[in-house]
């Protein structure tokens, strides 16, 4: 279970660097610290049914804080947001 985590501390770091190649810095911050924590956690070797909790804990936040964003601090519609606007005008 442990080599999972750092499976998934690979995939945040990819994530990480595709977006802070596209400016995206405050989104490469968060995948940055996310690849920490996954590559730190998988060294600690805790029990099977840790890691499974952790996991289980790690999705409960962020699909909350996922809906939380896309409902009450998402703008609504396309008309704010620069990039969606210029593919919508080709």
């Amino acid at each position: 279970m442990a080599r999972m985590y750092r499976v998934l501390g690979f995939w945040t770091l990819m994530i990480a660097l595709m977006a802070a190649w596209a400016g995206l810095t405050n989104m490469a911050l968060i995948f940055f610290a996310e690849t920490a924590i996954f590559v730190a956690l998988s060294y600690i070797n805790l029990s099977e049914r840790t890691y499974m909790l952790l996991f289980a804990a790690y999705m409960v936040f962020s699909f909350v804080g996922f809906f939380y964003y896309a409902f009450f601090i998402m703008p609504l519609g396309g008309e704010q947001h620069e990039a969606l606007a210029a593919l919508l005008t080709l």
